[in-house]
């Protein structure tokens, strides 16, 4: 049973989004997630984009709600972060977005985001989407709120009209879910450092005063800004969604060049984690405890830390 003195991660969650603004990096595994923590950042993003490039597919809603929720849950448990998941457009109609939200909170979810986009999305940097009317949206919203059995759980709410409608229906779309009762707003492909301004500022003069989210993910539309400029446009959470998969995907994809070419891979070991780094990052005691003791998020000791010097095992 959590002790009440210590914060919920989705109350952590709320607070971090009302502090400074954070980089939030995405995770497609617990593993990457673990990795994510030992960093040093403070919170974990599962991008829809990334869990279903790694399973083969594109991102055009394809993931399932149960299996989102088996991949979260399993990236959610793997660390003492709060994590945010990415929803897509919520499954389906207001009774699927109920459903949505009560799963991912019973799988340790600290928040959870969706989109205004048709049930056949779209990667919020292509073009082609489509949304749906605003009131479905809203009323998305507010099957959601209603759903929440803890209040601290925080929905995201993403539209997507600036590609389609262009800014000012996307500042409309933000107030309204906003009035909806969302807990944070997320305006998808803006264009520019000064359309990410101007829609904090029409936020502001609406009276909405919700942390506002931003997708600095690589190879879209929006250009290359830092954490500290979106700070000072307004914004108090920075997604990299899909960031250390294509790192990752790149760095596979070199490393099985040059094994098929040359048959080995020693020219690749200062690239690679060692067997005792590795452990490390599992928190996996090897030679003392066959099963390994047992898993503790949080714990962010490195095997460069604690054993320096030592040879890789």
């Amino acid at each position: 049973m959590r002790n009440h003195s210590t914060p919920s991660k989705a109350q952590r969650l709320r607070e971090l989004l009302a502090g400074r603004t954070v980089a939030i990096p995405g995770a497609c595994n617990a593993l990457t997630a673990m990795q994510i923590e030992r960093a040093g950042f403070e919170i974990v993003y599962v991008s829809g984009a990334a869990i279903s490039a790694a399973h083969g597919m594109p991102d055009i809603g394809l993931i399932s709600l149960t299996d989102m929720t088996r991949e979260a849950s399993a990236i959610a448990r793997s660390v003492a972060l709060p994590t945010i998941v990415d929803a897509d457009t919520g499954y389906g109609p207001p009774s699927v977005v109920r459903e949505a939200v009560q799963e991912f909170e019973r799988a340790g979810l600290a928040g959870m985001q969706i989109e205004d986009q048709e049930e056949a999305k779209k990667c919020g940097h292509l073009s082609g989407k489509r949304l749906i009317p605003t009131a479905d949206m809203v009323a998305k919203i507010t099957a959601a709120v209603e759903a929440k059995c803890d209040r601290d759980f925080v929905l995201v709410a993403r539209t997507d009209a600036r590609a389609v409608d262009g800014l000012q229906a996307a500042i409309q779309r933000g107030v309204a879910y906003a009035n909806a009762g969302a807990d944070a707003l997320f305006p998808e492909a803006l264009l520019s450092a000064n359309e990410f301004h101007t829609f904090a500022l029409e936020m502001n003069r609406a009276g909405v005063h919700l942390p506002l989210i931003a997708n600095m993910t690589e190879f879209g539309k929006t250009p290359y800004l830092s954490v500290d400029e979106f700070e000072t446009l307004g914004y108090r959470g920075v997604l990299f969604p899909v960031s250390t998969l294509r790192v990752a995907a790149l760095a596979v994809e070199k490393l099985l060049r040059e094994l098929r070419f040359f048959g080995s891979q020693r020219a690749w070991l200062d690239h690679m984690m060692t067997r005792q780094e590795l452990y490390s990052l599992l928190r996996y005691e090897h030679g003392q405890n066959q099963t390994g003791r047992p898993y503790e998020p949080g714990d962010t000791r490195t095997a460069r830390n604690e054993n320096h010097g030592a040879p890789p095992l």
